[in-house]
């Protein structure tokens, strides 16, 4: 079940997001909340398991990383076996299952393309339930959107 957020968790979250490295002082002072309360909801958002940690935003380009969203077709009994198989892969830096023309996508990061095609054509299409896998290689990554956590407001 999904937390139940107000404003003030959400402006943490987009502040956390941009700069995660934020003291809980400089914190409360840019979200307008106490110390004290500042921590606290830090505290409940990681038990709750919305914040899952603290780390540096990568640019995986510039550290000369070869990256790709690999999309798989699975037999659908098979999704839990599957999905623990991948999780063990190196380089799967997320895993989503997804409805539409695929049942997974992929973010692949590795050091190489030939690192990448022995994770993609040797590992993956190995596992059993794996019908076929469709690759896609990144050629850009811009950075992070500033305040993706702010979706309840208008579009204009």
């Amino acid at each position: 079940m999904a937390a139940s957020l107000d404003e003030v968790d959400r402006r943490i979250l987009a502040a956390l997001h941009e700069d995660g490295r934020l003291s809980v002082r400089t914190l409360a002072e840019k979200v307008h909340v106490s110390r004290a309360n500042a921590y606290a909801r830090i505290e409940r958002l990681r038990s709750l398991g919305v914040i899952r940690g603290f780390t540096a935003e990568i640019d995986y380009s510039a550290a000369g990383y070869a990256s790709a969203y690999v999309t798989l077709t699975l037999h659908q009994e098979q999704w839990r076996d599957v999905r623990r198989q991948l999780r063990e892969l190196p380089g799967v830096a997320h895993i989503a299952l997804v409805g539409g023309e695929y049942d997974v996508l992929l973010l692949v990061r590795a050091r190489d393309n030939e690192q990448l095609r022995s994770v993609v054509l040797e590992r993956i299409q190995a596992i059993e339930g794996v019908v076929s896998t469709r690759t896609l290689l990144v050629f850009e990554e811009p950075a992070s959107l500033a305040d993706p956590l702010m979706l309840d407001r208008p579009v204009s």
